[in-house]
């Protein structure tokens, strides 16, 4: 079957509906920012004793089963994130590890958690919206009853946050949603609530960089007052000042998160990986947009050229049709 000119330029003329929105090229997605009231958490390794009371609190919060590796499950010991582990404590160690916070012959604490990001890519790669970020606090939760099991957000996820639970016969996503079940009752994330030494500090996003600022500004050695468990608690620990790295671990990277870090050691050390400022959810907005903006035209010449191959296509077919031989005559020689 051939194709007419006319179907053809139908189809690239909707081809170019595809690219349009009212006559105008779609436009790149806008950049989501921080919601005014986020909420998250501030966690800070210098202060870190690698209790774990944070990886208990979060399972019985969460009512979640202990993990480890022995036959007998009598105590928790997971090796990383995983379906039954939402928060977990890890230690960097390096040669005779006995100074804290110290890159040589030094160890330190990371606390991994989904970082709930400000532009979260699993929430833009989930095609159902079983993830949802709120609009009001920020928290990226996940609804199971929507989840198709897809697991487009685990391979979205820059952090490798989300897991799936492959033992389970009905599985489900798992990820720490900042005991937003808590919260709605007026409570704070359970890590938060039994830190002993303020580590993981619950907030107001803004009122949690702005301790920051005051962090980054303290003397190393000098004695200074640290909230715990939350930054409005009214309770403090002191301690000294440690030499922190001028970087807040999450400010900025890939367009910011709800849960920083601050520390000694590098982040790198603790497997953090280096990200650029713009998110790669805007980043590829921006490449789609680029693409489609720029194919518009493209797609017009596209559509005549391959309108004139089709129509030399024919040409040369009965050219040839009309050189060869009549195969239904007979010659006698």
């Amino acid at each position: 079957m051939k194709m007419k000119r006319r179907d053809f330029l139908k189809g690239a003329a909707g081809g170019l509906a595809l690219l349009t929105l009212d006559g105008k090229v779609a436009d790149a997605r806008s950049v989501e920012a921080l919601p005014p009231d986020a909420l998250g958490i501030l966690y800070d390794s210098t202060l870190c004793v690698g209790c774990n009371a944070c990886m208990a609190a979060c399972k019985k919060a969460n009512s979640m089963e202990p993990e480890t590796k022995d036959a007998l499950p009598i105590y928790d010991n997971p090796q990383d994130l995983s379906a039954s582990t939402l928060n977990i404590i890890k230690r960097y160690t390096s040669g005779t590890g006995a100074h804290k916070d110290q890159v040589e012959d030094g160890y330190a604490f990371i606390k991994r958690q989904c970082l709930h990001c400000v532009d979260p890519s699993c929430v833009t790669a989930c095609p159902v919206s079983a993830l949802t970020k709120d609009k009001h606090t920020g928290i990226v939760t996940y609804n199971k009853d929507a989840c198709i099991g897809c697991r487009y957000c685990q391979v979205a996820c820059p952090y490798n946050i989300p897991k799936f639970e492959w033992d389970d016969p009905y599985p489900q996503i798992v990820k720490c949603q900042l005991c937003s079940h808590l919260i709605a009752k007026g409570g704070i994330s359970a890590c938060c609530a039994v830190c002993p030494t303020g580590a993981s500090l619950f907030g107001p996003v803004a009122k949690l960089q702005e301790e920051t600022r005051r962090r980054l500004q303290m003397k190393p050695g000098k004695r200074y007052q640290f909230p715990v468990a939350s930054i409005d608690s009214g309770k403090w620990h002191e301690f000294e000042a440690p030499k922190y790295l001028p970087h807040v671990y999450g400010q900025e990277e890939l367009g910011g998160t709800q849960v920083m870090y601050m520390s000694a050691v590098p982040y790198e050390k603790f497997g953090l990986p280096s990200f650029p400022k713009e998110s790669f959810v805007s980043m590829a907005s921006g490449i789609q947009y680029a693409i489609y903006k720029g194919m518009v035209y493209p797609l017009v010449v596209l559509a005549g050229l391959i309108f004139m191959a089709k129509k030399n296509k024919n040409s040369e077919e009965a050219e040839k049709s009309a050189s060869a031989p009549d195969q239904g005559e007979t010659h006698e020689s």
